[in-house]
């Protein structure tokens, strides 16, 4: 087992990089996760982890000691430059971003398309509710928070590690699903139905939008259909993660 005491240390400043900026985690196709239930999922995925540490005072469970991946232990001040949560509980992983193969891509049949929604905790909620819900794969278009930032992985749960997750040009998206016999459902206000009068289908396609502006007009023009999810009470919208939790259950439903 190795041991770091420095905050200077090579590999941690890499993964304080990994931690702080998209560009890193971009150019490594790495990142980290932090918690025993994170850790836990990503060591279910042959090949997922590179690196697991566990700061000193934090017991090593025993499976992981006769595991093939490094195990390095840390100072409790090395554990706290690597920390993003308010109680952390001092185990980290350092990981490979998981790469889906584009064979694959014909075989889905029922995606989520995110449209610009910017906020990390929406996209890792909306990634966890997909992987709940038997999505094939979300595609996450321009302006979208970085799948693999800090808090989006807090919010997905371990979901990273199961459900496909690909950023890619919305519109090229939308015609791949259409021509592999995919309805679209769009999400929008105009010309819109009510959501529970469209029946669940085998082989769909849905779009969230922006949490401001919505799925864009270009987007909307290329969907099958429009939807909307009627509000009973005052409140003037729903949360998109919110929002995409029931589409997914009403329109994935087995």
């Amino acid at each position: 087992m190795k041991r770091i005491e420095s905050t200077q240390n090579a590999l941690v400043k890499h993964w304080k990089k990994l931690i702080t900026t998209k560009k890193e985690r971009e150019r490594s196709e790495e990142f980290i996760i932090e918690g025993h239930h994170l850790v836990e999922e990503a060591l279910k995925i042959e090949g997922s982890v590179l690196h697991i540490m566990f700061r000193e005072d934090v017991e090593i469970p025993f499976e992981l000691e006769e595991s093939s991946i490094q195990i390095i232990e840390m100072t409790k001040a090395v554990a706290a430059e690597i920390s993003e949560t308010e109680h952390p509980q001092g185990i980290f992983a350092h990981c490979k971003q998981p790469i889906p193969s584009e064979d694959k891509y014909s075989e889905w049949k029922r995606l989520l398309f995110i449209d610009a929604v910017q906020d990390p905790g929406n996209i890792g909620t909306m990634i966890r509710t997909a992987d709940a819900a038997g999505m094939d794969a979300v595609i996450l278009g321009k302006g979208c928070a970085d799948p693999f930032n800090p808090k989006t992985v807090r919010s997905g749960q371990g979901s990273h590690f199961h459900i496909p997750i690909v950023k890619g040009d919305l519109s090229e998206w939308i015609d791949r699903a259409k021509q592999n016999g995919l309805q679209v459902i769009g999400t929008g206000l105009q010309q819109a139905k009510d959501h529970f009068t469209v029946d669940a289908m085998p082989a769909f396609a849905l779009l969230m939008g922006n949490e401001g502006a919505g799925v864009s007009d270009e987007y909307l023009e290329q969907a099958d259909t429009i939807v909307k999810i009627p509000l009973y009470g005052e409140a003037e919208s729903l949360n998109v993660a919110v929002a995409a939790g029931i589409l997914l259950y009403t329109y994935g439903r087995r």
